[in-house]
Parts: C-alpha cells; structure tokens; sequence
C-alpha cells in the first residue's frame, strides 16, 4: 500500500525552493550585473544601476516568501509576484531579444501553477484530517 502524499511537507520545501531561486536570481543580477545580461541573451549593456536593483528587489521578495508563509501559512505574496512576473515577462517585454525572458515567464508560470496545485492539495489534505 502507497503512503499518501505529504503534501504540508511538499508545500514547505516548495516555499524554500522558489525563495532560494529568488535568492540566486538577485544574486547574480546584484552581484554579476554584466555577467548575468551576457549569459541571459543581451550582449552590450554598459548601465546597470536597474540590473542591480532588480536583485535586491529579488531577495526582498525571496525573503518576503518565507516570511509570509512561516507566519500565516499564506502565499498571497507569491501568487500576486508571480502572476506579475509571468504577465510582464510573456505580453508586456521584447522576448525576442533575449532568450531568458521567455525561459522565465514559462519557469515563474510554472512555479506559480506547482505552488498553487500544492498549497490547494495541502489545504484540502488538512480538512480532511479533522
């Protein structure tokens, strides 16, 4: 006989996991600027004050993924992130100029739609329980 899923414990390391992209994500584009645009499609990019700002905006929002979870068992803030992320990356951006834009509106939908499949099942597992 199958154990059943623990989906509680699923939820949490979701939570880790997406906050630790977050964390390497503005890492990369608050620390290696340069680097990060080259490897992600863009070749001559000499200002990069909004590079940075973007990673810091990264780990606050990493930050703010764990954050809202440990202390209401929530992911509004992850949810509303990347709902926003997936519209601005898809419609609203030049994809076509870098081949990272695209590969992350696919990758944040997708984290958006495993996250929201799981905290569901986790609340529907919990019901079910008492």
């Amino acid at each position: 006989m199958s154990q059943p899923i623990a989906w509680k414990k699923l939820e949490r390391w979701g939570i880790i996991l997406v906050a630790l992209h977050s964390f390497l994500v503005g890492a990369l584009m608050l620390f290696f600027p340069h680097w990060t645009l080259k490897f992600a499609g863009w070749e001559n990019v000499d200002y990069v004050f909004f590079v940075r700002q973007s990673g810091a905006f990264h780990f606050v929002v990493g930050l703010g993924y764990l954050v809202e979870y440990w202390r209401n068992q929530s992911i509004s803030l992850l949810v509303v992130a990347k709902i926003t992320a997936v519209v601005f990356l898809l419609t609203l951006s030049p994809w076509a100029d870098a081949w990272a834009i695209l590969f992350s509106g696919i990758t944040d939908g997708m984290m958006l739609v495993g996250m929201v499949v799981v905290y569901w099942m986790a609340k529907r597992s919990i019901k079910g329980q008492s």
